[in-house]
C-alpha cells in the first residue's frame, strides 16, 4: 500500500530519486577519493557532483518566503540553526559570513558545506538538524526529504565521507553563481568497472565500519563521563542528608527521653480510667443480659398463649358461629395484646440502640442504667396484668360455655358477619406472627453481641496481664540502674581521686598552650575576640567564659580559682561524699 501511494504521490517519487542520486554520488565519491589517494580539491568532479547533489536534497520541499525582491528558497536559513543546536558550529557560520566574495544566501550554503565537509562534521551536524522538526517545519514542507525518513538514511551514508580527506578554497571560488546541474554520465558503469568495485566496496566497508566503531566508542565516553559526574553530585546529596538525617536523629533521641518519663505517668493514669470503665461496662453487660432473659421468657410465655388461643379457636370454629359477642371480646382482648406487643417492640428498638451506644457514651452509664430499670420494672408488670387477662380470660370463656350453647340456635342469623370477623381475626393472627419473627431476629442479634463482648473481656483480661508483666520487668530494670548508677558515681570518684594523686605525684597538672586549642572542649564553640580562652585550675584545659564561669578554692590554692563545669560538678559532689 506504501508503495502505490508513493507512486501516486510526486514528492515521494522525488525523495525516492534523490536518495539513489545520493547514495550513487556519495559511493562514486568514496571509491574515487580512496583509488585516487591523496587529498581532494575543488576541481574534483565527484566532489562536484555530490555538492550538487546535496544541494537538491537540502532544497526538497523549501517554502517560499516573501522578500522585497520577490520570491525565495534559501537554504541558508535551516543551516544556520546549527549553530544554535551546536556551539562547535559557530565557528563555521562565522568564517562564512566574513567571506567578502559572497553576496547571496544560497553562496553562502555552499560554501558552509565545504567547510563542514573539510571538518568532517557535516553528518553530525545534519543529523542535528533533522532532530528538531518543529524548528525544520518553518522552512519545509510537510512531505520534504528533511523531514521523511529518506533524509535519516541520507545522514547515515554521509557518516562514510569522513574517511575523505579534502583541501577546497572556498575564497577564490564563485559559489554564488554556479549552477547546480546533476550529471548523469559520470554514473552510468560497465561491468569491467564493476568487478574493480567489489573490491572498493569491500575496502569502503571495512573503513566505515572502523568509523563508525570509533563514533560509537566516543559516544559511550562522553556517557560515561557524564554518569560520573551524576554519581559524584549524588554522593555528595547523598552525604550531606546524611548528617542533616544523624544532627536530627541525636534531637529527636533527647525528646524521646523527656516525653517517655511524661508518657509513663500519662499511661497510668490511662489503666487506672480504664480499669475503672471495664468495672462499669462489666456491671452494665450483666443488667443487659438480665434483661434479655426476661424479655426471652416473656417472648415463650406469649407463644405459649398464642398457640393456646390457636387450639382453642379451631375446636370451637362450629360453636363460635353464633357467638358474636364472645367474638368481640377476643377481639377487644386481641386489640390489647397486639398495643402491648407494639409498646413492647419500641422497648426493644430503645435497648438495641442503648447498647449501640454504650460504647460511646460511657460516661452516661449511671442515667441509662436508672431507665433500663424502670423500663424492666415496666415489662414486669406489663407481664403480670397479661397473665390475669389471660387467667380471666379462661374463666370467663368456661362460664359463658354453657350460656353460649343455648344461645346458638338463636344466633345462626349472623353466621355471615362472624364469617368476615374470622377472616380479620387471620389478618391479625399473621401479623403478630410476623412480629414475633422480628423479635426472634432482634434476640438472635442480642446473643451475637453478648458472645463479642465475652471475648472483648478476654482480651482485656489478657492485656491486663501483659501490662502487670510489664511493669514488674520495668521496676526490675530501674531498681538494677539506680544500683549501676551508684556503682558509676562511686567509681568516677576513685578515678578523680587516683587522677589527682597521679598529677601531685608529676608535678602538678599539664597546661594546655592557647595556641593549640580553637575551639572549647565542652561546647566545642570558635574561639575569637568576643570568645575569649580560660584555663581551667584544676585540669588545665582551655574553655570558654560561659563554660569555665565557676570559681572554687583548690588544695594547692586556698583562695578561689577559676574552674570548669565537669571539674566543678566533681568538686561539690566530692565534697558531698566526703565530708571530712
Amino acid at each position: 500500500r506504501k508503495s502505490v501511494l508513493s507512486l501516486r504521490d510526486p514528492m515521494a517519487m522525488e525523495r525516492a530519486n534523490l536518495l539513489n542520486m545520493a547514495k550513487l554520488s556519495i559511493k562514486g565519491l568514496i571509491e574515487s577519493a580512496l583509488s585516487f589517494g591523496r587529498t581532494l580539491d575543488s576541481d574534483y568532479p565527484p566532489l562536484q557532483q555530490f555538492f550538487v547533489v546535496m544541494e537538491h536534497c537540502l532544497k526538497h520541499g523549501l517554502k517560499v518566503k516573501k522578500s522585497f525582491l520577490g520570491f525565495n528558497k534559501s537554504l541558508w536559513g535551516p543551516l544556520e540553526l546549527v549553530e544554535k543546536l551546536c556551539p562547535e558550529a559557530a565557528e563555521i557560520s562565522a568564517s562564512v559570513r566574513d567571506l567578502p566574495g559572497l553576496k547571496t544566501p544560497l553562496g553562502r550554503a555552499r560554501a558552509w558545506l565545504r567547510l563542514a565537509l573539510m571538518q568532517k562534521r557535516l553528518a553530525d551536524y545534519l543529523r542535528l538538524l533533522i532532530t528538531r522538526k518543529d524548528l525544520l517545519s518553518d522552512f519545509y514542507e510537510n512531505s520534504a526529504l528533511m523531514l521523511e525518513e529518506e533524509g535519516a538514511v541520507i545522514v547515515g551514508l554521509l557518516v562514510g565521507l569522513n574517511v575523505i580527506d579534502a583541501n577546497l578554497c572556498v575564497k577564490g571560488e564563485d559559489l554564488d553563481s554556479q549552477v547546480g546541474v546533476i550529471d548523469f554520465s559520470m554514473y552510468l558503469k560497465n561491468d569491467i568497472d564493476d568487478y574493480r568495485s567489489e573490491e572498493r566496496n569491500s575496502q569502503i566497508a571495512s573503513i566505515l565500519d572502523q568509523k563508525n566503531y570509533l563514533a560509537i566508542a566516543k559516544n559511550n565516553i562522553i556517557k560515561l563521563q557524564e554518569e560520573n559526574q551524576q554519581l559524584r553530585s549524588e554522593n555528595s546529596l547523598i552525604l550531606l542528608k546524611t548528617q542533616q538525617h544523624l544532627e536530627l536523629t541525636q534531637g529527636d533521641v533527647s525528646v524521646e527521653r523527656d516525653t517517655y518519663k511524661q508518657s509513663r505517668q500519662g499511661l497510668d493514669e490511662m489503666y487506672n480510667e480504664v480499669r475503672r470503665q471495664l468495672k462499669e461496662e462489666c456491671q452494665l453487660r450483666q443488667d443487659v443480659e438480665n434483661e434479655l432473659v426476661v424479655q426471652v421468657s416473656m417472648k415463650q410465655e406469649m407463644e405459649l398463649a398464642m398457640k393456646l388461643l390457636e387450639k382453642d379457636i379451631h375446636e370451637k370454629q362450629d360453636t363460635l358461629i353464633g357467638l358474636r359477642q364472645q367474638l368481640d371480646e377476643v377481639k377487644a382482648i386481641n386489640v390489647e395484646m397486639y398495643q402491648k406487643m407494639q409498646s413492647s417492640d419500641e422497648e426493644m428498638k430503645k435497648k438495641n440502640d442503648v447498647i449501640s451506644r454504650l460504647e460511646e457514651k460511657t460516661n452516661q452509664i449511671t442515667a441509662t442504667m436508672k431507665q433500663l430499670e424502670q423500663r424492666l420494672q415496666e415489662a414486669e408488670r406489663h407481664r403480670t396484668s397479661a397473665e390475669e387477662g389471660t387467667r380471666r380470660f379462661k374463666l370467663d370463656f368456661a362460664n359463658k360455655a354453657d350460656s353460649l350453647q343455648r344461645q346458638i340456635e338463636h344466633r345462626e342469623k349472623q353466621l355471615q358477619q362472624l364469617e368476615m370477623d374470622l377472616k380479620i381475626e387471620r389478618e391479625w393472627r399473621q401479623t403478630l406472627q410476623n412480629d414475633l419473627h422480628r423479635e426472634r431476629d432482634s434476640v438472635a442479634q442480642l446473643s451475637t453481641e453478648a458472645l463479642q463482648i465475652n471475648g472483648l473481656k478476654k482480651e482485656f483480661h489478657r492485656l491486663q496481664d501483659e501490662n502487670v508483666q510489664l511493669k514488674t520487668i520495668c521496676e526490675d530494670q530501674e531498681k538494677a540502674l539506680e544500683e549501676l548508677g551508684s556503682k558509676l558515681s562511686e567509681s568516677k570518684l576513685k578515678i578523680e581521686d587516683i587522677k589527682e594523686a597521679n598529677k601531685a605525684l608529676q608535678g602538678g597538672q599539664v597546661w594546655l598552650k592557647d595556641k593549640e586549642a580553637t575551639h572549647c572542649k565542652l561546647c566545642e564553640k570558635e574561639f575569637s575576640i568576643s570568645r575569649r580562652k580560660h584555663h581551667c585550675r584544676n585540669c588545665g584545659e582551655i574553655f570558654c567564659n560561659s563554660c569555665s564561669d565557676n570559681e572554687l578554692p583548690l588544695p594547692a590554692s586556698p583562695k578561689p580559682v577559676r574552674v570548669c563545669d565537669t571539674c566543678h560538678a566533681l568538686l561539690l559532689q566530692r565534697c558531698s561524699s566526703n565530708p571530712t
